[in-house]
This record gives C-alpha cells, sequence and structure tokens, in this order.
C-alpha cells in the first residue's frame, strides 16, 4: 500500500485564508486611451464617446 504524503503541521484559519485570498483577489479594470478622442476605455471596445473602433468610425453616437 502506497503512502501519501501527510502534512507536518496544522495549517492555521488565517494562513489558508490569506493563500486563498491571493487568488481571488480584484484587479482594477484594464483601460486605455481612445485613439481618436483621448478617452479610457477597455481594449477591443469601440469608444462610447465618439463611436471609433481601431481607426473606424463603426457607431453612431449622439451629442
Amino acid at each position: 500500500m502506497a503512502k501519501h504524503p501527510v502534512p507536518k503541521k496544522k495549517v492555521s484559519k488565517s494562513r489558508r485564508d490569506i493563500r486563498r485570498a491571493v487568488v481571488s483577489a480584484l484587479t482594477p479594470p484594464t483601460l486605455v486611451k481612445c485613439a481618436q478622442c483621448g478617452a479610457k476605455i477597455p481594449p477591443h471596445t469601440v469608444c462610447d464617446q465618439c463611436g471609433y473602433y481601431a481607426g473606424r468610425k463603426v457607431l453612431e453616437v449622439g451629442a
């Protein structure tokens, strides 16, 4: 019968929770400047301010 590795000491609830929190930590959203108007937008999205995407007008934005 094979022996399985067993922890030498109990991991405290605090240490366990800290380890788990690192994985699920929130990060701020990535934003880039729109090449047309300079507004901050998520990458690979149409700009809400000017309606441009990849240098082309793709959306008519009302003023």
